[in-house]
């Protein structure tokens, strides 16, 4: 499952890395991941992104989904844009974990999701949700993929 971070905000001058989620990105993550719970496997590794953006939404996530927020595990390589990175981290996750959910950035969400799924989406918004299923106990051989569900803020609302 990957999820974009929330729309985050511009108001202060901050390195990318720092900066927070907007008001908007902090209620369309309750929304989407109130959304989500029934579309969640039972048990699942979480990781995030460092960047702020990224790492508040999954504690918004974990707070409405009553997931212990020590066990979000905080990965600075997946403060990348680029989708073969994000590909990467992905392709190392141990195969001791059936599901794993990802919270990163864009341009690498999009552009992984077209490349493994197999429904095209012009772009990921800021708290999209995408869960794609692929037919492989090995996350290091992951192909093609079947997108299960999205869920994208402005359709929820």
């Amino acid at each position: 499952i990957l999820i974009r971070h929330g729309k985050s905000s511009w108001d202060a001058p901050l390195h990318d890395k720092e900066r927070p989620l907007a008001r908007r990105g902090i209620q369309d993550a309750h929304l989407v991941a109130n959304h989500a719970v029934s579309f969640l496997p039972k048990t699942n590794m979480i990781w995030s992104s460092t960047a702020k953006r990224a790492s508040e939404t999954a504690v918004v996530f974990a707070q409405n989904l009553s997931w212990p927020i020590e066990s979000i595990q905080f990965k600075d390589d997946l403060y990348t844009f680029d989708a073969n990175k994000l590909e990467h981290v992905i392709k190392l996750c141990s195969d001791d974990y059936e599901n794993v959910i990802i919270f990163g950035h864009n341009e690498a969400i999009t552009e992984f999701v077209n490349k493994f799924g197999d429904v095209f989406i012009d772009n990921v918004p800021t708290t999209g949700f995408v869960s794609i299923a692929f037919n492989t106990n090995n996350w290091s051989s992951i192909t093609e993929g079947k997108i299960l569900k999205t869920l994208f803020p402005r359709d929820l609302k």
